[in-house]
């Protein structure tokens, strides 16, 4: 950004101070940017997968979820700001030299992996879209797999080079961005609506659920209970459900704002030229250009999900019993789960009819295709009665594809930022465009190998890192909001001071409960998935104990040499 952008956008800054509510918005939203890159990398495929199965499993029970997993994430991201627009200067290295190198590169280096393997299932879940959503006629060939992650990766590329562009270019990125992600919010908006018109929605129950009830956490919904009750195993259920909803819980706060959406931040802001002055107009930006974008979208998928999947099995059974073949696969992995945790035996050969699961009672077939996992064009496929094929097609098309584009584009260009402190070349344009390029070209093989043994053995590690870490960040960033060295006078004083650390240990506080929690339950020693949980646990004791001494040891030399 060039001298007279800057004093253009302080002027503005200046001028909002003068106006009211209304006046000041208008203001600042033509000023917004760095809060809807945060917007476009949050609504991706793991935000769209866990809004839709927290409606499969827990009803309208869990809307309240995700808008409080952001609210959490918005507080840290505040801090972030708040830390970074005052010392104006890189945060890894704030990290390494006034925190511990320990934290700073363990932040790095997972940033790093996230943004590589989770590239993956981005240009999966697009290469889904275009085939089965948008443009069904093209068949799901390789050769069209590959042609379509080819075309994904050249226009994410050509985005993200307007990103290292001065003047014109930045602009223009700014505009895609916001237009990609107002796409993604009005087609699942146009979902809700369709469904309203046609009644499929109790809103008056809907309303009731957003008000948090933590009890619904740790109990299956109400929807279930009567079958549970009449089911052969009805213990296993309990535990099959209680534990399906904790692991979208996690999802649901590590899709919120994950470890690399930490790294992104700070370094947009920094790349905006943006100081102590911009501190309002951050908040602001991240109100309209993350949350209100992410509640709406998140919000929508969920309602949309529930309404037409929580309790109901219509879309897996046909009349005559039998398994609906599109969702053959979803069905068969939780009734294979229950069967062999149960020891029932069936016959297992397909087609799934109804003679061959004359062993298994009723109502653990009923529960099995109720827990079933639902994915974009099974809820697609549920409005077509309502709205018409092409139109429920086409709507949901474009939402998920836009979500999985505008996630590859920020996923490359975080990588790029995240490169350049890698190998200590942070004004390097040939060094963002290697990481821009690596985290592309990795993602394009996820169509390919995303559904395989590679799935488990690249997600398992970088979840856990990336989960484990979630915390960790935030930890960090309450100790530099808290560093008389590294913020000197700029700290916050008094009233301001105690309202951010309240702020920022509940939100700390929830994403470590949170992290604990799933962690604990996946660790064991029986098999190489269950030791990943294990590593997590630790690294979360360690960084912690190390990031305490090492911060008390920092202010405590800058208090020794204040009083010299």
């Amino acid at each position: 950004m060039n001298n007279d952008r800057r004093e253009y956008e302080l002027q503005c800054i200046a001028e909002a101070q003068t106006k009211g509510p209304f006046g000041k918005s208008l203001i600042y939203s033509k000023l917004s940017g760095p809060g809807w890159l945060q917007g476009a990398m949050t609504l991706g495929g793991n935000s769209l997968t866990g809004a839709l199965y927290l409606g499969v499993i827990a009803g309208f029970n869990l809307l309240w979820l995700q808008p409080m997993a952001m609210v959490c994430g918005i507080i840290m991201l505040s801090a972030i700001s708040y830390v970074t627009l005052s010392i104006e200067r890189r945060p890894f290295g704030a990290i390494n030299q006034h925190v511990s190198p320990l934290l700073g590169w363990s932040w790095l280096i997972a940033t790093v992996l996230a943004n590589i393997v989770w590239c993956m299932p981005q240009y999966s879940l697009a290469t889904a879209a275009v085939q089965q959503n948008l443009f069904p006629s093209l068949g799901t060939s390789t050769a069209c797999s590959a042609a379509i992650c080819i075309v994904l990766f050249i226009i994410a590329s050509i985005v993200n080079v307007l990103y290292e562009m001065e003047g014109r270019g930045v602009k223009i990125f700014d505009i895609i961005i916001k237009m990609m992600v107002g796409m993604i919010v009005l087609s699942f908006i146009a979902v809700v609506t369709t469904l309203t018109y046609y009644g499929a929605i109790p809103w008056s129950y809907l309303f009731s659920s957003i008000v948090p009830s933590p009890s619904n956490l740790f109990s299956p919904a109400d929807t279930y209970s009567d079958l549970i009750s009449q089911s052969s195993h009805s213990q296993w259920w309990t535990n099959k459900i209680v534990s399906d909803q904790r692991d979208i819980i996690l999802t649901a706060f590590g899709t919120a704002v994950g470890i690399n959406m930490t790294w992104l931040f700070p370094y947009s802001l920094l790349k905006k030229r943006w100081g102590k002055k911009h501190r309002g107009l951050v908040i602001f930006d991240l109100s309209i250009g993350l949350f209100i974008p992410f509640f709406l979208a998140t919000s929508c998928v969920l309602i949309a999900s529930a309404s037409q999947f929580h309790g109901k099995t219509d879309d897996v059974f046909r009349a005559d019993g039998s398994v609906v073949p599109e969702m053959e696969k979803a069905y068969r992995s939780v009734i294979d789960e229950f069967a062999k945790e149960n020891s029932v035996e069936f016959v297992t050969a397909p087609p799934l009819d109804g003679p061959q699961f004359d062993s298994i009672p009723e109502p653990d077939r009923q529960l099995a295709a109720m827990l079933a996992k639902r994915d974009n064009f099974q809820l697609a496929t549920t409005l077509e009665p309502l709205a018409g094929k092409t139109v429920a097609q086409t709507i949901f098309g474009f939402g998920v594809l836009g979500m999985a584009l505008s996630t590859i584009i920020i996923l490359m260009l975080i990588n790029g930022l995240a490169f350049q402190e890698l190998l200590m070349r942070p004004d390097s344009k040939p060094v963002y465009f290697l990481g821009c390029l690596i985290a592309g070209a990795a993602g394009i093989a996820g169509p390919f190998i995303w559904t395989t043994d590679a799935r488990a053995a690249l997600a398992v590690p970088t979840s856990v890192i990336g989960g484990s870490l979630i915390p960790i960040a935030y930890f960090t960033f309450l100790l530099l909001m808290n560093s008389k060295k590294v913020l000197g006078n700029k700290r916050p004083k008094g009233r301001s001071r105690l309202i951010w650390n309240v702020l920022m240990i509940g939100a700390t506080s929830i994403a470590t409960f949170g992290s604990v929690w799933v962690l604990a339950s996946k660790a064991n020693f029986n098999d190489w998935q269950g030791i990943f949980p294990v590593i997590g646990l630790v690294m979360l004791v360690v960084l912690f104990l190390v990031g305490t001494f090492s911060f008390v040891k920092h202010e405590r030399a800058h208090a020794d040499e204040a009083t010299e």
